[in-house]
């Protein structure tokens, strides 16, 4: 059955993979390539504007980042101590960003995003229509997305924005104070269900009206387990996110089933709001989820309880919000997908599925679940996972998921800690891309890659410390001054041959 048994469908790809040539052609005409980045990431750091310009003081992350409270003492470890000012300064110095992107790295696209907290700084609550909206809106922000828009449209950049990259607004969420205490905070963020999925479908569908005529592709959320993960169920130094509390198994649930019910009416706002033709291509808007992906594999592949934790793995991984957004299937206790109660208003809310791709993890089984409290499905051993190894392979195969789905995909995040100038950026996108021609090759329907990230940036808890970007930045240096890393010529040189060059290929291998 289309969808099922994640095992098959992955010898199926292992099995087209070995049989194929090494080297398929290279991509579309209208295959986008292109960088991303994210607001809160990028846009604090400003070189001269004051930061009563350039800075967000109104995020939960914000509020998160640079509290002092003791309330945080006990995740202070996990936070760099950096305030979101030490950031790259894209609010002010985007034009420059822009003009990069397009004569060095020869890019057509820039995978953005908006900040509901810039927009909306104080609450929307009983605020109804695009104009009483639009008198809320904070003007400043209003002008400057719009200065951004029109400065990738002069570079040649379509824009892919994002409505929702993980910060929500402190009048949503009390960071500290829910980290504090869960129960007894106001306001509760994703917890509030009903408030702030009415709350963040209403700013959507005004971000969809008063841009719409800039911006064909959307994205509803960026990664939404990677908010549950971190948020409520296991915080550490890998991420730690607002509101940053252990095992509430409970309230992750809630924060799951919210985040759903958000994406569909974050859609469903979209689509009523944004009539215009920003592309000239006959088409308005069309509304994505980006989701991170993770084809996790057994630690023993002839191990049955591995098997069974890697298949689970994946099914709470990936495949309960998808199936939940796709195909309308709730999975809202985490039971296994016959347990699924089928909502028509949730199902085919979804133009394409954007895949973050990073990594594989491995996994290894344990006969009774781990979290019972959380789901049956968690046989497998929290304290023997491997993360973090390189396995560009995983791209074609999470490009075939979508497949499996039945709906088109970009790549909306793949990159590196630390690419350097040693090799080691160039090396991990040549070999991914190399992948990723051969899922175009076997039938998957993408249409887009977007590099993690065009400069250093926040890198949330991390600060300034993990390096991704394809562009240096220091943050003592005052004018934050932008230095091409290798991976810059690279990307260049496969974007102006819409191709992985045969010198490239050769000299960064993907084996089969």
């Amino acid at each position: 059955m289309r969808g099922r048994g994640t095992p098959a469908l992955l010898l199926a790809a292992a099995a087209l993979g070995c049989s194929a040539p090494a080297n398929p052609p290279g991509f579309s005409k209208g295959f986008l390539f292109g960088a991303s980045l994210a607001g809160f990431q990028a846009d604090m750091g400003c070189p001269t504007l004051p930061a009563s310009e350039c800075d967000d003081p109104h995020s939960d992350w914000y509020e998160f980042t640079t509290s002092t409270s003791g309330a945080l003492d006990d995740v202070r470890p996990f936070l760099s101590g950096q305030p979101p000012s030490a950031g790259p300064g894209y609010w002010e110095l985007y034009g420059e960003d822009h003009a990069r992107a397009r004569d060095e790295l020869h890019l057509n696209a820039l995978r953005t995003s908006l900040e509901w907290s810039r927009l909306f700084p104080t609450p929307t609550d009983g605020v109804e229509g695009y104009e009483a909206l639009k008198a809320l809106a904070d003007p400043r922000a209003v002008a400057k997305y719009h200065a951004m828009f029109a400065s990738m449209r002069e570079n040649g950049l379509s824009p892919l924005v994002t409505l929702n990259h993980y910060t929500l607004p402190t009048w949503i969420h009390d960071a500290v104070g829910c980290h504090q205490d869960l129960a007894g905070c106001s306001p509760r963020g994703w917890l509030d269900k009903d408030r702030t999925v009415r709350e963040i479908a209403k700013y959507a569908g005004f971000a969809a009206r008063e841009f719409g005529a800039e911006v064909d592709r959307w994205a509803t959320l960026n990664e939404p387990f990677a908010v549950v993960m971190p948020g409520y169920l296991m915080p550490g130094a890998e991420r730690a996110n607002p509101p940053a509390v252990s095992f509430r198994f409970v309230e992750a649930k809630q924060a799951m089933a919210a985040m759903i019910e958000a994406h569909a009416r974050m859609y469903d706002a979209v689509k009523a709001n944004d009539t215009a033709d920003a592309d000239g291509d006959g088409a308005t808007a069309e509304v994505g989820l980006v989701y991170s992906m993770a084809p996790a594999a057994p630690k023993n592949p002839d191990s049955k309880l591995d098997q069974r934790a890697a298949a689970n793995v994946f099914y709470l991984y990936n495949r309960v919000f998808l199936n939940a957004v796709i195909r309308g299937d709730l999975d809202a206790d985490l039971q296994g997908e016959a347990a699924a109660v089928h909502r028509e208003d949730l199902a085919g809310r979804i133009d394409y599925l954007g895949i973050n791709y990073y990594t594989r993890p491995i996994v290894s089984g344990v006969k009774d679940p781990m979290l019972p409290s959380l789901s049956p499905l968690t046989t497998f051993d929290l304290f023997d996972v491997e993360v973090w190894n390189d396995y560009p392979r995983g791209l074609y195969e999470m490009a075939l998921v979508a497949k499996d789905y039945g709906v088109p995909a970009y790549v909306t995040e793949n990159g590196v800690a630390d690419p350097g100038d040693d090799g080691t950026g160039g090396s991990f996108l040549v070999r991914h891309l190399t992948w990723l021609k051969r899922a175009v090759r076997d039938g998957a329907d993408v249409r887009g890659y977007f590099w993690w990230t065009l400069t250093d940036n926040y890198e949330w808890n991390h600060g300034m410390n993990v390096r991704m970007g394809l562009y240096a930045v220091d943050a003592a240096d005052p004018q934050r001054l932008r230095r091409a890393r290798q991976s810059v010529g690279i990307y260049g040189q496969v974007a102006q041959a819409r191709d992985v060059p045969p010198d490239l290929a050769e000299r960064y291998p993907a084996p089969e």
